[in-house]
């Protein structure tokens, strides 16, 4: 029940950026991306920044540090294996039931304590249509050299879909080679849910890098 939850959860989130479209903000918006050259997708894709939401960088406006940012093509958190299930993962071989790899040298946390398939990296160059779900659908601009830029003045906070977090666990130097340390065995069931727009929970022997979640609704063709 717990997991449908999550499930449920995530498609509220989704549906609640199909009632913004709705009311106008973001049909606007597509109406001049579609004008502009821009592809609708037919279904949202997700950018993982290599920004925490939580900290002052989040409202920039433009950087060069997009060559570490990925992108999920797919809504990963279906896809995402349960803390308590880390061990039949294992006994699998690290290969979840829908196809993905566990890397356990570099690995990923949902806001609901999913283990989660790695975003595609890096993300490509290009134009994307961009929003967090809020109020702001804007452009983001990724250059060949990885700089980018959102247009109309927004910031990346703008643009994050706050009830959406993620975050990259890698194992600390001195994690000791102990058993499920600077693993998701280590990981405490009871950090989850984290509270929209807080930061992600540490976990033991793991070195951890919060990213933003950003809507991607259309890529310029």
């Amino acid at each position: 029940l717990q997991e449908e939850s999550m499930h449920i959860n995530r498609a509220l989130a989704l549906r609640s950026l199909a009632a913004i479209a709705a009311t106008g903000g973001v049909v606007g918006q597509m109406a001049s991306a579609a004008s502009g050259g821009f592809q609708r997708l037919p279904s949202i894709q997700f950018i993982a920044a290599s920004i925490d939401p939580t900290s002052t960088d989040s409202k920039q406006s433009s950087g060069a540090s997009a060559a570490d940012w990925g992108i999920w093509r797919v809504d990963p958190g279906p896809r995402g294996v349960r803390l308590g299930a880390f061990k039949q993962l294992e006994a699998a071989g690290g290969v979840a039931r829908a196809g993905w790899r566990f890397d356990p040298k570099d690995w990923w946390l949902e806001e609901h304590g999913l283990i989660m398939e790695a975003p595609d990296f890096p993300l490509p160059p290009g134009r994307y249509m961009v929003t967090g779900g809020r109020e702001v659908t804007t452009v983001l601009s990724v250059k060949p050299d990885y700089s980018w830029a959102l247009e109309g003045g927004a910031s990346l906070y703008d643009v994050t879909h706050l009830p959406c977090r993620s975050a990259r666990y890698t194992p600390a130097a001195d994690s000791g080679g102990l058993a499920g340390v600077g693993l998701p065995a280590a990981a405490k069931p009871a950090d989850f849910p984290v509270t929209p727009g807080a930061a992600m929970p540490a976990v033991p022997g793991t070195n951890k890098r919060d990213y933003s979640v950003i809507f991607v609704t259309a890529i310029e063709r």
